[in-house]
């Protein structure tokens, strides 16, 4: 016995319907007696005649799919860093500032008292006034992840 030959313990075998008495699944093929839902095929959301439930439930708001999600990061947090360092995803995440792997945002909360190149996806106004207002550089051109 070798790696090559061995078998996942956790593969199920497929349920083989319609196969005869000793299947363990067969006359009925495991869809009970009579009805709509034995003889054949019945729309997801079926509710035999009454309006679904998706009909019935109002409908409100609006939801968009092109909605960018970031995780947001203060600029009083960038106060631990030393002066003229560069900041960017991979430093933030080593000080346990960004955990998510998600875009990463720049906001203006809190005062900011070094002088620091930041690389994000995006800045506040805010934000980015406090940066530049110390000396520092705000560079957006990392892609996103």
């Amino acid at each position: 016995m070798n790696l090559s030959n061995l078998k996942s313990p956790f593969k199920k075998k497929r349920k083989r319907v319609g196969r005869g008495h000793a299947s363990g699944h067969g006359k009925t093929a495991g869809r009970g007696t009579k009805g709509q839902k034995a003889r054949g095929k019945v729309k997801v959301g079926f509710e035999g005649g009454q309006t679904p439930l998706t009909s019935r439930v109002p409908k409100r708001g609006f939801k968009n799919v092109n909605r960018v999600e970031y995780q947001v990061l203060n600029v009083d947090a960038l106060n631990r860093f030393e002066d003229d360092s560069v900041i960017d995803l991979d430093v933030l995440r080593k000080h346990n500032l960004c955990k998510r792997k998600l875009p990463l945002k720049i906001l203006g909360d809190g005062e900011l008292k070094r002088k620091l190149t930041v690389r994000a996806h995006a800045f506040s106004k805010k934000a980015k006034e406090k940066i530049e207002k110390m000396g520092g550089k705000c560079e957006t051109s990392i892609r996103m992840e």
